[in-house]
């Protein structure tokens, strides 16, 4: 941080030499111009000639102090630049050992000390690295005055010593006390920045110096870190030596607790027993035991360890039989739930059909009965009750009978076998009806259901559909002329050029199709 201060001090002061330099070639220029302007009357006195051209000289030779001054500068830069550079190199390196595995196990201080390097490293680095900037900068600067100087002064020095040449004496007399005037006071400038440059040159040399002061800092803690890093491979030496002392400590210690697992199951107070006995009471000790023991060599030495292992799987199991009768018992207990809930379903069921198809058959055939019948299984005669009862309610259902007397007489009640196929179609319509009451469908699609009846059962369909046809639709073919008495659409289906054509028609025309249809069937 001090040499970027120092840095910017110096470019701050080259930027004031610069300015000044530039304000001098700005009054040359100014002389230039009105010696153009004085070209007229500029023709003698040669002797005030030689003496500005003296002056000029004077100029000149105070313009190269000048840069000469600089150059001395930008070789202090130079130098400061190439210990930067050392310093950088010796940085780098700290830094690779630094950042080695052992710098974890130093100490705190050490480490602190450590990182204080660290951060001293890096701000030599960035100010090397601003050195160098400002070193290529004054080096362009340089090269700018030297062009300046052979392009624009030299050739303006020569057209001031020809004009010079054809001045008059009075005009050069003037002049040359306005010359004196100036030169004095860029006299009194240049001792200024000759002071100026004094003080500069003492700052480089305390910046030397103490860059000197800091690279003998940095020798020194290059040495304690040296003597930090033996240390640490002497502790890992003998840090190495204890984890393999420390291995075949454990290893024996696993040996030692396998020999005592193979001896079975031990006292709760064993080890606290012995723990006060030395290594040769207990040696005694264990010759005795093993006297002892020859004694009992028959004995089956695992017993005790078999007998604990199987109480605790007879535990295991015992808990693991309650829970699975517990289980068991739950799903039973759910399963004649549902089955309880089924049989009530069904037999909900059967009733509401079974009444609603003797009501319909009552209506359909005014002097006959019919009846449903829940089928169950049979049973042997040996079994017991208690084994019937057993059986769930839903599984002694086999199906559903019908029982149906067309005489109303009910010691004539007939099976669906026993039926014509007139009377089968009329039982089986009354169980539609009676399902449809029961649990309606949006519609039904009848196909000539009447063909098999008589008018009589015909005309009692025809009412019983129209009776249900509030709550659903029913789409019937027929061709007999009962069920149209009370449809509302009526459709007719020809047949021509062997294609089947359907068409919406009148009741009329439905009418007299099938009266048409009857005659000549």
């Amino acid at each position: 941080m001090e040499y970027q201060q120092k840095l910017a001090v110096q470019e701050r002061e080259y930027q004031e030499h610069k300015q000044k330099l530039e304000a001098v070639e700005t009054k040359i220029n100014n002389l230039v111009s009105e010696m153009q302007k004085m070209e007229t009357r500029n023709s003698k006195n040669k002797d005030t000639f030689d003496k500005m051209r003296a002056d000029l000289r004077l100029m000149t030779e105070e313009k190269q102090a000048i840069e000469k001054s600089m150059s001395s500068k930008e070789t202090s830069v130079a130098s400061l630049k190439a210990s930067l550079e050392t310093m950088q190199g010796s940085a780098a390196s700290l830094n690779e050992e630094l950042g080695s595995d052992l710098l974890s196990q130093l100490s705190v201080e050490d480490q602190r000390e450590v990182d204080y390097l660290n951060d001293q490293i890096k701000n030599l680095t960035q100010q090397n690295k601003e050195a160098l900037t400002e070193r290529i900068r004054l080096e362009g600067e340089k090269n700018k005055l030297e062009n300046l100087l052979h392009n624009n002064l030299m050739k303006k020095r020569d057209r001031v010593l020809h004009d010079l040449q054809e001045v008059s004496v009075a005009d050069r007399r003037h002049k040359l006390e306005q010359y004196q005037t100036e030169l004095e006071q860029e006299d009194e400038k240049l001792t200024n920045f000759k002071e100026q440059t004094k003080e500069l040159d003492a700052q480089l040399e305390k910046m030397n110096k103490e860059q000197k002061e800091m690279q003998s800092n940095l020798e020194n803690w290059r040495a304690k870190e040296k003597e930090y890093q033996d240390k640490i491979s002497d502790d890992a030496k003998d840090l190495e030596k204890m984890t393999n002392k420390q291995s075949l400590l454990l290893k024996k210690k696993d040996e030692c607790m396998k020999k005592i697992r193979e001896l079975g199951s031990l006292p709760s107070d064993a080890f606290e027993k012995y723990q006060s006995f030395n290594l040769k009471q207990l040696f005694k000790k264990l010759e005795n035991c093993n006297q002892e023991l020859k004694r009992y060599s028959h004995v089956n030495k695992k017993a005790l360890d078999q007998f604990v292992n199987f109480s605790d799987q007879k535990e295991k199991l015992i808990k693991r039989k309650e829970e699975l009768d517990s289980a068991h018992q739950s799903i039973l207990d759910l399963m004649n739930s549902l089955d309880q809930r089924k049989y009530e379903a069904i037999q909900l069921t059967f009733k509401q059909v079974s009444k609603y198809f003797s009501e319909i058959f009552k209506k359909l055939a005014p002097q006959g009965h019919a009846q449903l019948v829940m089928k169950k299984g049979d049973t042997d005669q040996g079994e017991e009750e208690d084994s019937q009862d057993s059986v769930p309610l839903v599984e002694q259902f086999t199906g559903v009978g019908i029982k149906v007397s067309f005489t109303g007489n009910k010691a004539e009640m007939r099976d669906m076998q026993q039926l014509s196929g007139g009377q089968k179609s009329l039982v089986a319509l009354t169980l539609i009806f009676a399902i449809q009451k029961c649990d309606p469908a949006p519609f039904y699609l009848f196909d000539e259901i009447d063909q098999a009846l008589d008018s009589n059962h015909r005309k009692a369909v025809a009412d019983m559909i129209n009776e249900l046809a509030g709550n659903a639709q029913f789409i019937t073919t027929t061709f007999r002329p009962e069920l149209l008495e009370h449809a509302d659409k009526f459709y007719g289906v020809k047949f021509r050029n062997k294609v089947s054509h359907i068409e919406c028609v009148s009741k009329e025309e439905a009418e007299d199709f099938v009266e048409d249809d009857t005659t000549h069937g």
